[in-house]
């Protein structure tokens, strides 16, 4: 599995999925129920979770990273969808790294690298 590992500013650990099989276990079987799951609206990239936090500030930075690890890197004002990972499915039959999520909410964030943890 290919899974890049971050800490918020307050301390929460973001990780993110680098291919489409590491995305796929990064959402549905990694994921705690409350854990926050992002993903740039509308373009390819990286799954990303915000694992035990759900304050302003990391929401923001998990949805930097999830920008950042998209096709929309070079983007400024990128909306990126989020919502707790028991509410993101694998519809029947869809390929790797293809899910769908409901009651998701939207940032607006600015592409960003934070410092990677082991």
């Amino acid at each position: 599995m290919k899974i890049k590992k971050f800490l918020s500013s307050s301390g929460a650990e973001i990780w993110v999925g680098m291919d489409d099989a590491s995305n796929d276990a990064l959402s549905l079987k990694l994921a705690a129920p409350e854990d926050l799951w992002f993903h740039v609206a509308g373009f390819p990239g990286s799954h990303v979770l915000l694992r035990g936090a759900d304050d302003r500030e990391s929401i923001k930075e998990a949805a930097a990273l999830a920008a950042w690890f998209s096709k929309m890197r070079n983007g400024r004002n990128v909306s990126v969808h989020y919502c707790p990972a028991k509410n993101v499915s694998k519809p029947r039959g869809a390929r790797a790294g293809t899910v769908q999520i409901k009651r998701e909410k939207k940032v607006k964030v600015t592409p960003a690298l934070r410092e990677e943890i082991k």
